[in-house]
């Protein structure tokens, strides 16, 4: 009991003290039996009110909400861009760059080429007929996950990412696909944007395309350094074969020297192009790709000689811009389309007479000038086909074509378009003019002059036939007369020639006006095909690069321009020149009918030569042209003449004599000789005519009268191109009374060196 009061006094008191600073127990606090304190919660702030607390709490769970939420609506945001990007991604049509390839140009066969065009060099082709080896190669250096992934590699991409932007780099993290995806349809892409959109489209391009279509066209797109894009120009530039015919240890060597081909590749670093190809048959073996014992008998290949880009050297670069030039001319394709297009063009060219004509051009005799330049083409006259052209000896020399840009003055192969208008006013070729050098003819309205021959030769009272043969120009002035300028210029341009020939004077046909060798073949060919015009042309078609599909074609024009029978006698007069005229010999060393006629330019500054048989025609021209392309005298070499037309002459036997080889003799078309003598109206040449045949002269015995008898000529009122002396006319007999007098023995000698030399100062014409 006592014990009991005491601990109930002693509690009292404590209670007391407690009381003394507090009437309640603090809440938290542990009291003993007595009232003491056991323990005490440490002291929070003192708040008016209990509601502070709940609100810090509310605030916190607010900004997690925030966080949260902003965080939800960015995955949500990237889960949109991520749709609308991908549904927005359309796979575009190819770029093309990535489709182009580059053009073949092939001789007439179809099966020589010539050359190409290319913006670069690229053959596409299909892969079907590689070696698996060679794709696997690619899938091994490049993306060793491209059978499995779905276009783009996460890992990779988030490795270059990190790359980027820790060193500044440009590291690639792109699937084979993503690269298709580059080169094939966006072009190259260097930017964030452009490698998201590219990711996209890979993505897009793996569930639309299947595997082995994306691989084969990227290897049809991948640069390989040696200018060759695509693994069939890279097989070719480093092998010298095709991609169909790689080894395994080429495919590895080229498979690894995609990522940097420029200075990777064996010329430019061989240590690394090996270590790049070891790395590469090391991966084929780890994957499958390649046994064991390939790994072990695959070694480092050996590439070729790097070559030049010299298909325009020589020859060929006259060819293949002749052949773009034409095409581009048509509109039926753009320069752009050639070189992109990757067509097959085939040629109108003979391969055979196209080496045959270079081989002539080329073959210069000692003595002759480096100077003088020497164009020349060879024309199949019935279909308008150019069998062979000369154009010069190296292109990348001289780029000016001697063939169809480089012009000269023809001289006397004008003188048979003149006798075409003859025959068309029903004039007889056997009508007699007079040939005597030296007479005055009015070669403008109001202006005379006396006009020589070649060397003033005098050939008396002569029928066109042998007008024709001897070049005689007083004959073919008196034939001008009665045609009149503007006519001959007419007949010029129907049978072809586009350049300007003058209306405004008579001399037009001596052949004053310059003209390229395409021209004058192009007028030339319309005759030697019986009045029927074909364009001349270089390119016979051109079709898609396996021939599948023709997309152009050179069609034949078989425009009758003229008579027929006008034509034949035309012909036959021209025959006189290779028998008996001024290349005289001709048609008996070929041993067959040649049609020709020789030229020589005013002053001696050009001489050319116009030939045929029925099935070829062949033109060749000379000029000298001084370093300012001034126009300088051609002069004498090895022998070839005052002039040196005999020059012309001689490559055009030489050329034909092979190029005839192996083709039928044929003859041309007989022609009825249905005109009138002195014309319809009795006034061309002396009004009378002779009985006077080709074959009288076919002895090669004609020669000039050599009679001084004189006879007046009309005093030119006005002097235009006269001579300060004048030669002596020969009249030899009368013209009633059929005969010309000038029986004597004929022209030129076979030796090359022959009368079509023109004469005089720089104001005569004299033309042969």
């Amino acid at each position: 009991m006592v014990s009991r009061k005491r601990s109930v006094s002693s509690r009292s008191r404590s209670a007391r003290r407690s009381n003394a600073t507090s009437t309640t127990p603090r809440v938290g606090t542990a009291y003993g039996v007595h009232g003491e304190v056991l323990s005490e919660q440490p002291h929070a702030p003192k708040h008016t009110s209990h509601r502070a607390p709940k609100k810090r709490r509310k605030h916190k769970h607010l900004v997690l909400k925030w966080i949260l939420g902003i965080f939800a609506a960015l995955i949500a945001a990237g889960i949109g861009l991520f749709a609308y990007m991908y549904i927005t991604t359309e796979i575009p049509q190819p770029e093309k760059f990535a489709l182009a390839e580059k053009t073949t140009v092939y001789y007439n066969d179809g099966t020589t080429p010539i050359g190409s065009y290319a913006e670069q060099n690229r053959e596409i082709i299909s892969c079907a007929d590689l070696p698996d080896y060679v794709g696997n190669a690619i899938v091994a250096s490049e993306d060793r996950s491209f059978y499995t992934n779905k276009g783009i590699d996460p890992i990779g991409i988030a490795r270059a990412l990190y790359n980027n932007l820790t060193t500044g780099s440009r590291q690639g993290g792109s699937t084979i696909t993503q690269q298709y995806a580059e080169r094939y349809y966006l072009g190259e892409t260097t930017s964030y944007a452009g490698k998201l959109r590219e990711a996209f489209l890979a993505i897009k391009i793996a569930q639309a395309q299947d595997k082995s279509q994306v691989l084969c066209n990227y290897m049809n797109t991948i640069y390989l350094g040696r200018n060759a894009y695509g693994i069939q120009a890279a097989a070719k530039a480093y092998y010298g074969k095709d991609a169909k015919d790689l080894t395994l240890s080429e495919a590895a060597m080229l498979a690894g020297i995609i990522p940097g081909p420029s200075v990777w590749n064996p010329d430019a670093n061989p240590t690394q192009a090996e270590r790049r190809f070891k790395r590469v048959i090391r991966i084929m073996d780890e994957d499958g790709y390649i046994t064991p014992d390939q790994k072990k008998e695959a070694a480092f290949p050996q590439v070729i000689e790097m070559q030049q880009n010299n298909q325009m050297s020589g020859p060929n670069g006259y060819l293949l811009t002749t052949v773009k030039n034409e095409l581009v001319n048509s509109k039926a394709f753009t320069a752009e389309d050639l070189e992109t297009g990757g067509y097959k063009i085939v040629t109108t060219l003979d391969k055979t007479m196209q080496d045959e004509i270079q081989q002539v051009g080329d073959t210069r005799p000692d003595g002759m000038p480096e100077s003088i330049e020497i164009g020349g083409i060879a024309v199949e006259q019935k279909t308008g086909s150019v069998r062979a052209i000369y154009c010069g000896q190296d292109y990348l020399t001289k780029q000016l074509n001697n063939a169809t840009q480089a012009t000269f003055e023809p001289g006397s192969t004008m003188k048979p378009f003149g006798l075409l208008g003859a025959a068309q006013q029903g004039v007889n070729f056997n009508t007699i003019f007079n040939g005597n050098s030296g007479q005055v003819f009015e070669t403008k309205p109001g202006v005379t002059a006396s006009v020589p021959n070649a060397l003033n030769n005098n050939w008396g009272y002569i029928n066109l036939y042998q007008a024709t043969a001897n070049s005689v120009n007083t004959v073919f002035m008196d034939v001008n007369k009665h045609l009149g300028a503007a006519k001959l210029a007419q007949i010029a341009h129907q049978a072809g020639i586009k350049e300007d020939i003058d209306e405004t004077t008579t001399y037009n046909i001596l052949g004053i006006n310059a003209i390229t060798v395409w021209d004058l073949a192009q007028g030339h060919a319309t005759i030697a095909n019986n009045g029927v015009k074909n364009t001349l042309h270089i390119v016979d078609n051109v079709s898609t690069a396996d021939g599948s599909k023709e997309l152009y074609k050179t069609t034949q024009e078989n425009d009758q321009v003229f008579e027929a029978n006008d034509c034949h006698l035309v012909q036959k007069a021209m025959q006189g020149t290779t028998t008996y005229g001024t290349a005289a010999g001709i048609t008996k060393r070929l041993g067959r009918e040649v049609a020709g006629k020789s030229g020589t330019a005013n002053d001696e500054l050009a001489a050319s030569f116009v030939g045929y048989t029925p099935q070829l025609l062949n033109v060749w021209a000379i000029w000298n042209p001084a370093e300012d392309g001034s126009a300088q005298v051609v002069p004498e070499f090895a022998g070839y003449g005052v002039s040196s037309t005999g020059y012309p002459s001689h490559l055009f036997e030489e050329f034909m004599s092979q190029a005839l080889q192996g083709q039928p003799v044929e003859n041309f078309t007989e022609p009825t000789d249905n005109g009138k003598i002195g014309g319809p109206d009795g006034t061309w040449g002396t009004g009378g005519g002779s009985s006077y045949t080709q074959k009288r002269y076919t002895n090669n015995q004609w020669r000039q009268s050599t009679n001084s008898q004189s006879t007046t000529t009309e005093t030119p009122n006005t002097t235009e191109n006269t001579q300060p002396t004048q030669p002596t006319p020969t009249p030899n007999t009368t013209p009633e009374s059929g005969q010309s007098g000038n029986e004597g023995t004929g022209g030129s000698s076979d030796s090359g060196s022959n009368s079509d030399q023109s004469g005089g100062d720089s104001g005569s014409q004299q033309q042969q």
